[in-house]
């Protein structure tokens, strides 16, 4: 590996070999914001998004009811257009995968459907610290089926696996944790579950675009995750499911809508609903057309781009920033590139909040969590090594003066 130099030339003669450089172009900064570290809470947006949410709307104008089934890309089967891109990010099989609803509908949808508990086996396993939205379903979940204290929380830096056992019905785990940015082994946790005879289902919010996943030959139950963090579907932008096609023929449970009913007798409206094989089955209501062009947008860029190059890249930046911010702050994300994404936590001495409002102003944009958590992502689509020496620079500068 190349060795790194707290150098402004240095960085940049690194962005000038960069082969994905170009796609930086492709996207839109915010006014005043040359450094943008905030892609893990909502990613930019590609600049063709405009043109096709607004062909959708022209098509709307042009046709109303009829760009339904009319026009170059009409919208009954729009869908299915990101379908294949999905697929390859998820490393799953067109069948597997769906782009509907929002991560946590989808996890309840899942959980219906996969979490069946009884007496002797009703826990949930999921990590500390998991995103609150994720612990308020499975508590919910729990307690509805009458089991309230069935979360087991595993404590950080602790081995999933060694909590599972046979009271144990489903392993969730956030993955990487939106706090830290610890990634997890996936294929080994999944197969551990599985010895066990727990399900083993996975929130990729945080994973999605940013790791190169094999949910299929991992053996995964189900994953869910939104689209606008690193996949820049844009504000409340849609989010996604996988289903492993184990489950395809099976006589799962599940909470039906018509749009997961067969396709061609959709329209038939007959009294019994028979599920589209695969995870287009979960789906409950036709989506929302504009959101789907938004992603589609994004979802061109990264197959252009490629996730295994992209991922390349993200590797060697995040490892750039972490060389860079040693001594400065302390890096509560695992050092391990393996278990960690595009984003790193700092833990920053002081006010968090006045930091990042003081890098704000210098035109760097990054979050925190209370009381002194900073998370910095360099999503690899649209940073630039330079971008990275110019941030660690600033927060150097910031904290030096308290």
């Amino acid at each position: 590996m190349t060795e790194f130099r707290d150098d402004a030339a240095w960085a940049r003669a690194q962005d000038a070999a960069d082969p994905l450089a170009r796609f930086r172009d492709e996207i839109v900064f915010p006014e005043g914001v040359e450094l943008y570290f905030a892609g893990h809470s909502l990613g930019l947006m590609p600049r063709r998004a405009r043109d096709h949410v607004l062909a959708e709307l022209d098509a709307w104008g042009r046709r109303a009811v009829e760009g339904h089934h009319e026009g170059e890309r009409p919208w009954l089967p729009y869908h299915e257009l990101l379908t294949a891109a999905v697929a390859r990010l998820a490393g799953a099989r067109p069948h597997e995968v769906v782009v509907m609803n929002s991560v946590t509908v989808n996890l309840h949808l899942m959980m219906v459907s996969f979490y069946r508990p009884t007496r002797p086996r009703h826990r949930i396993v999921i990590e500390e610290g998991a995103f609150p939205s994720d612990r308020y379903a499975v508590a919910s979940q729990a307690a509805f089926h009458g089991f309230p204290e069935a979360i087991v929380e595993v404590p950080r830096g602790q081995d999933p696996a060694r909590y599972l056992d046979e009271s144990v019905a489903l392993l969730l785990l956030g993955s990487p944790n939106f706090l830290t940015g610890e990634a997890f082994d996936l294929p080994a946790l999944t197969r551990a579950a599985h010895e066990r005879g727990c399900v083993a289902g996975f929130d990729l919010a945080h994973g999605m675009g940013n790791l190169e996943l094999a949910l299929h030959d991992s053996g995964a139950d189900f994953a869910v995750w939104c689209n606008y963090k690193y996949l820049n579907a844009g504000p409340g932008g849609l989010g996604g499911a996988f289903v492993h096609e184990r489950h395809a023929a099976a006589d799962v449970p599940r909470f039906a809508g018509w749009w997961g009913h067969d396709k061609q007798s959709r329209f038939t409206m007959p009294g019994v609903f028979l599920p589209i094989r695969g995870a287009e089955g979960w789906q409950l209501s036709n989506p929302p057309i504009l959101q789907l062009a938004a992603l589609r947008a994004s979802l061109e860029l990264f197959d252009a781009a490629g996730i295994g190059a992209l991922r390349e890249k993200s590797v060697r930046l995040t490892s750039y920033l972490e060389w860079l911010l040693r001594g400065a702050a302390f890096v509560l994300t695992p050092g391990d590139p393996a278990r960690r994404g595009a984003m790193l936590s700092v833990r920053v001495p002081g006010d968090a909040p006045r930091l990042l409002a003081a890098l704000r102003a210098r035109g760097a944009v990054c979050d925190g969590r209370p009381p002194d958590v900073l998370r910095i992502s360099a999503p690899p689509l649209y940073t630039r090594f330079a971008d990275v020496q110019r941030l660690a620079t600033l927060l150097r500068e910031e904290l030096a003066r308290g």
